[in-house]
């Protein structure tokens, strides 16, 4: 489902991501932790191209791009298009149309991206926001929400644009302690039915429950990987060292 390959990316003068490389299953949860300025977001950025490699291959589904790209603009454009297409971001910020109201921010891309039927794109918003627990609340606006609910329409409107992968960067980094819990146990929903996800976190319990796989990245590397054991018992003392301060902090 998802192939990364010798992935590097700089800053002016400052590498940030030196020959990333794994693969991700179909139907599996990823988790990406690490130390800040480590390159996760990067890595999660450069998978729909919101951060443009230096070099390197991604591939999600059939789509595969090679960078940096070649061709002409409008060429270059349509390959990114159509990787896009096939992953959902959601942010650390929720980043809502303050002016639209839930359901209106769910039909947004459905609607004028794809050009769906705007009365289809209502009915399978609605289904959604049941799903993460918000049913009833289509005419809110984003101001009169919590920031829980306000990620978790986030996520739901992730998901109306029907990707094939979901890719989650720090949840719940801007929320509240005690709004944290009603978000991951959405993500904790979506990874038991199947979706395929990369989760960027520092919530190492809950990686715990939902991780098929762990890539724990410092200095721009995958400095260690595998399964859950990852979280728990680190062959590498520099994961070690940082699970240790996380659970410490927690």
């Amino acid at each position: 489902m998802i192939e990364v390959r010798g992935l590097r990316k700089s800053f002016g003068d400052t590498p940030v991501l030196r020959d990333v490389d794994f693969t991700a299953t179909a139907g599996t949860a990823t988790v990406l932790l690490g130390p800040s300025g480590s390159g996760k977001t990067t890595v999660l950025r450069s998978l729909n191209v919101l951060e443009t490699p230096d070099a390197g291959l991604v591939r999600v589904g059939p789509t595969a791009l090679e960078f940096p790209l070649t061709g002409d603009k409008a060429a270059r454009r349509q390959a990114v298009a159509e990787l896009r297409a096939r992953s959902g971001m959601v942010f650390q910020s929720h980043n809502l149309f303050p002016h639209r109201t839930v359901l209106g921010n769910l039909v947004e891309g459905p609607v004028q991206v794809q050009k769906r039927d705007p009365d289809e794109a209502a009915a399978a918003a609605r289904v959604l926001l049941e799903q993460v627990g918000l049913a009833g609340r289509e005419d809110a606006y984003p101001s009169q929400l919590s920031g829980g609910q306000q990620q978790r329409v986030g996520i739901a409107r992730a998901l109306a644009l029907q990707p094939e992968v979901l890719l989650l960067d720090e949840p719940t980094s801007a929320l509240d302690p005690e709004l944290v819990g009603e978000v991951l146990g959405v993500i904790r929903d979506l990874a038991r039915e199947g979706w395929t996800l990369l989760i960027v976190t520092h919530e190492v319990r809950f990686a715990r429950d939902v991780a098929d796989q762990v890539l724990f990245l410092d200095g721009g590397v995958v400095a260690e990987r595998g399964g859950a054991e990852v979280l728990t018992d680190p062959r590498e003392e520099r994961t070690r060292r940082f699970l240790q301060r996380v659970l410490d902090a927690g």
